[in-house]
């Protein structure tokens, strides 16, 4: 099996799918252009058309379509993607999911709902707002619920609530060939057959796609208090992320910022923090356990040499802190205009976090780019933001060097490439070495339940 694909088949495509969908069917240059570029730093890969569906019938018929003719579908949720996942390298259709925005249903008493694949995070939150309950994984970016299981997603949260792996119940997914399936259950556990629902979450639309889904929902917790913790250097503020997390603290976000991230942000937030490396923290439970734990959480910073430790006293001073770490990436950016840059997202042991940082840190150093670093620390999960032009040969060099050694560093380590971004294309030269042998067996998987190859083909690996 080749990634080769005859592209005067898009046409017969377009044809067959005109009369159905009509105005929904896009042509243009606009259009096809936004739906292959998204937020990655790689070269845009436009579609042949995009296909605006409504319903899991719709997404059926166009894939029955595409796969009689064998051309690529490359699904789209809000264009959000960073590694290339969203970009047309073979041409084909642009399967744009975003108007499948309904909630189906909340079941407040089991704490679970089910939603169509457009839905995005911030959405399905303001509905359950009412309810009690929320949906945890907290992203920086909009996206919607079925992009975010397709790249298994995850965000501030993931230290006390996990990632989309862990947070979706069950999956309705339309098959390369058009058959629906669906997958899993609401029962909170089950050991019948294969895990097809954790097979096709984090697929990154190579599979098939994701049009519902059914999540696990949590519980507002009674008290929620936020805190600023600035340090003399990366290795003390690591030092206090491990201590916190083998106390068996409270804690519901942990994020860490070196001082040039720091930097920017004071720059594009105008926030007059200082610009040394900083954890964002904020504990969530009730009314003993918080204040409890923040005390300790502080004498730990304290212990550690933090120069400064600032409570957020008022909800909406905490507000104020999540929203600047919120726009971190923006500030990243905004200290080299126009230029996106690389984001990477390796994730290791958290015992291996100060190592890791340090090591990558020199190599940094010795090339003279600008590389912000932010990251989900309570997890083990950080980002620099490789800033470079892509018209200096010399700094696209070294930024690309720069994201392989960490690469390596990371697997080294015992971790892996991409914690939360996916594989895409631009992690795709990692995947052998972090998988060896596995990785056939997912290309057997993926010749099995796609044996044209036209789910966004050339993702993750080649065949």
């Amino acid at each position: 099996m080749t990634e080769t694909f005859t592209a005067s088949r898009a046409p017969e495509v377009i044809a067959a799918l005109r009369p159905q969908f009509g105005g929904r069917l896009l042509v243009s240059r606009a259009a096809r252009e936004q739906h292959g570029s998204g937020e990655s730093w790689l070269p845009a890969a436009p579609p042949d058309a995009v296909v605006m569906v409504r319903s899991s019938d719709e997404v059926a018929q166009v894939l029955a379509t595409c796969n009689a003719h064998r051309v690529p579908v490359i699904p789209f949720g809000a264009g959000s993607s960073i590694e290339g996942q969203i970009h047309a390298i073979n041409g084909g259709i642009s399967l744009d999911l975003s108007g499948m925005d309904r909630i189906l249903a909340i079941d407040a008493a089991d704490m679970d709902c089910r939603v169509e694949c457009g839905v995005t995070r911030q959405r399905l939150n303001e509905e359950l707002r009412a309810t009690g309950l929320f949906f945890p994984v907290d992203l920086g970016a909009h996206a919607t619920l079925g992009g975010m299981a397709a790249t298994r997603a995850s965000g501030t949260t993931t230290v006390r609530h996990g990632s989309m792996r862990d947070l979706v119940m069950g999956l309705t997914v339309v098959l390369p060939d058009g058959r629906i399936v669906k997958t899993g259950s609401r029962a909170r556990k089950s050991a019948s057959g294969y895990d097809l629902t954790h097979l096709f979450v984090g697929s990154e639309g190579t599979l098939g796609v994701i049009t519902e889904l059914t999540l696990r929902l949590q519980g507002q917790p009674a008290l929620r208090q936020s805190l600023l913790a600035s340090f003399p250097d990366l290795e003390s503020a690591t030092e206090t992320v491990v201590a916190a997390l083998q106390t068996g603290l409270a804690l519901n976000r942990i994020e860490l910022a070196d001082a040039l991230q720091m930097t920017a942000i004071n720059r594009y937030s105008h926030a007059g923090l200082p610009e040394t490396p900083t954890l964002w923290v904020e504990l969530a439970g009730n009314e003993v356990s918080v204040p409890h734990d923040l005390s300790l959480f502080e004498q730990l910073a304290q212990g550690a040499g933090a120069i400064r430790v600032q409570r957020a006293e008022t909800a909406e001073a905490a507000n104020r802190l999540w929203r600047i770490r919120h726009d971190a990436l923006y500030a990243a950016r905004a200290l080299r205009p126009g230029i996106k840059g690389i984001s990477t997202d390796v994730c290791v042991p958290v015992s291996r976090l100060p190592d890791c940082i340090g090591r990558i840190q020199r190599e940094i150093a010795a090339t003279g780019l600008k590389a912000p670093l932010i990251g989900h620390v309570g997890d083990g999960n950080f980002h620099l933001v490789l800033l470079f032009d892509p018209a200096d040969a010399g700094e696209t060099a070294a930024a690309r060097r720069i994201n392989g050694v960490l690469v390596e560093l990371a697997l080294s380590m015992g971790g892996t490439a991409t914690g939360e971004h996916g594989v895409g294309l631009g992690k795709k030269a990692y995947m052998a070495a972090e998988h060896g042998p596995a990785l056939d067996l997912m290309r057997a998987i993926k010749r099995a339940v796609d044996p044209e190859n036209i789910m966004n083909p050339g993702k993750i690996f080649d065949l």
